[in-house]
């Protein structure tokens, strides 16, 4: 493919893109990001977040299964979404996590999107 081909220049932004933004999630060995409170996460902004799982509930959307979980620490609340989950095993109300991804800010509600997580020892 030419390198003056418009699919071509389309298809170099797309990797560059997606390049930064794995650039963005994946930390540098021994680069941990710290744990922040809930209440103190910004939109947009990648956040580990350590918390207590509350009620949980599968809410389909466009015929695909959604789990959505309540997810609280001593400041505040959010919801945790697996888009295309009914379950995840070892995930249940009660259950401290550590969580991890890009916080979203929908309808005025924290939003974390198919978060990477970690099973902490009640």
């Amino acid at each position: 493919m030419a390198k003056d081909n418009p699919l071509w220049r389309a298809l170099k932004r797309w990797g560059a893109a997606a390049s930064a933004e794995a650039e963005d999630l994946a930390a540098p060995e021994g680069d941990i990001k710290p744990v922040v409170a809930i209440s103190e996460a910004k939109g947009r902004a990648v956040v580990r977040l350590r918390g207590v799982v509350g009620e949980m509930e599968m809410k389909p959307r466009h015929g695909a299964p959604w789990l959505e979980a309540e997810f609280r620490d001593d400041t505040g609340e959010m919801t945790l979404i697996w888009m295309g989950r009914k379950e995840i095993p070892g995930i249940s109300k009660g259950r401290e996590l550590k969580v991890e991804g890009r916080l979203a800010i929908v309808n005025g509600k924290r939003c974390l999107y198919n978060p990477r997580y970690e099973l902490l020892v009640n």
